[in-house]
């Protein structure tokens, strides 16, 4: 856990005295990612920095799992926190495998001990250690680095790190793959992170809570779907975008918004199906084969007009999703394949019901219409 207690940080200029950092609280429960967002100059990585003392605070408490860390040792309270920062940090003199090991060499692991956690981490971010241990930091590309970088931090097992715009260098496709290889590292890791970002569609996807700030000063800390949804004032709207409900998209599942719907299977007739559909009052119906697994759709012009069984007249399905999956997802596939409903399964490719983008829309405009003409009027003020 890390708990900010009114921090401040007033820096002397030549100009008069500036506040960065204006009396933060905070706290981010042990096991969760915060993302610190707001735009440059706002105080979100001088609030960082303080945490690990790179900034010394002007007033105000710190504690990290309790524990002040005005009563650590500096070098203590920092080898005992992760820190990746943009510009990745590595040691150009020194392998991969070597850069990995310098916190828990420092902490006097066993040589042995440290290399084995440094080939285990290379693994879990798809960098085979047979390839790359032993390689240099200029023989990487810059994504290869920026993961070497992460699992560095991850090196000694911290229960706290805090990343300085880890991805804002790398690419973008580069980056949606090192952020999903970093939200696998968090669900198995659970560590509690401090995020700095300018991106509020990674602090949607990254983050358990964001924390907005404005010229030092806290503006709103929440759950990114409570951002999203109640934005705390015309600043955190205009923020965080106009199109803020479609953000959601990464934060709903498919199962949220998907309807249960009876399937028919390729033995049934025509006849029932037209029976089913006219039930739902539905224009169509999945058909799922002998394992229940999706296999295509039958429409209802189609079961009135002919006869014989499900099997001889049924369409293919273009695509199905996964229940976990987001509306994201499930949206960006309707527009690829030009469909306005999707069979929904399991993990394991069983049927469970359909998603539609009506669905979706009405999921989207219940939980948002109120707030979103709330924000417009607010910011219209």
């Amino acid at each position: 856990m890390i708990t900010l207690d009114k921090l401040t940080k007033v820096f002397e200029t030549a100009n008069g005295p500036v506040t960065a950092a204006d009396h933060v609280s905070m706290e981010v429960p042990e096991g969760e990612i915060c993302i610190l967002l707001g735009p440059s100059g706002c105080g979100k990585t001088t609030a960082l920095k303080m945490i690990n003392r790179l900034i010394p605070k002007t007033s105000g408490k710190i504690f990290i799992n309790g524990r002040d860390t005005d009563e650590q040792n500096v070098t203590e309270l920092r080898r005992g926190i992760g820190y990746v920062i943009q510009q990745i940090g590595l040691f150009p003199n020194m392998t991969i495998v070597d850069n990995i090991c310098v916190v828990p060499d420092m902490l006097g692991w066993d040589r042995a001990k440290s290399r084995k956690r440094a080939m285990e981490l290379l693994e879990m971010v798809n960098l085979d250690p047979a390839v790359f241990a032993n390689r240099f930091p200029k023989e990487l590309s810059g994504g290869q680095q920026q993961r070497v970088g992460v699992v560095r931090a991850l090196a000694a097992d911290p229960p706290v790190m805090l990343m300085d715009e880890p991805f804002g260098a790398i690419d973008p496709i580069n980056r949606e793959v090192i952020q999903d290889e970093f939200l696998k590292l968090q669900k198995e890791f659970r560590k509690t992170i401090m995020f700095v970002s300018h991106d509020i569609d990674e602090a949607v996807k990254m983050g358990d809570k964001v924390a907005i700030f404005r010229a030092g000063k806290l503006e709103q800390f929440d759950s990114p779907d409570n951002v999203l949804a109640h934005p705390a004032n015309p600043f955190i709207a205009d923020f965080v975008g106009s199109d803020r409900t479609l953000k959601r998209l990464r934060l709903v599942t498919v199962g949220q918004a998907m309807f249960d719907a009876p399937a028919v299977t390729e033995d049934d007739t025509l006849d029932r199906a037209a029976g089913v559909m006219r039930d739902l009052d539905h224009d169509f119906v999945v058909v799922t084969d002998r394992h229940g697994r999706p296999d295509g759709y039958v429409r209802q012009a189609v079961a009135e007009a002919k006869h014989g069984t499900i099997a001889e007249h049924h369409a293919r399905l273009p695509v199905t999703v996964e229940a976990g999956q987001d509306l994201r997802t499930a949206v960006s596939q309707m527009f690829t394949h030009d469909v306005t409903w999707l069979a929904v399964t399991d993990s394991q490719g069983r049927y469970q019901g359909v998603v539609t983008q009506q669905g979706i829309t009405h999921l989207l405009g219940k939980t948002y219409g109120a707030a979103a003409t709330a924000g417009t009027a607010a910011a219209a003020e």
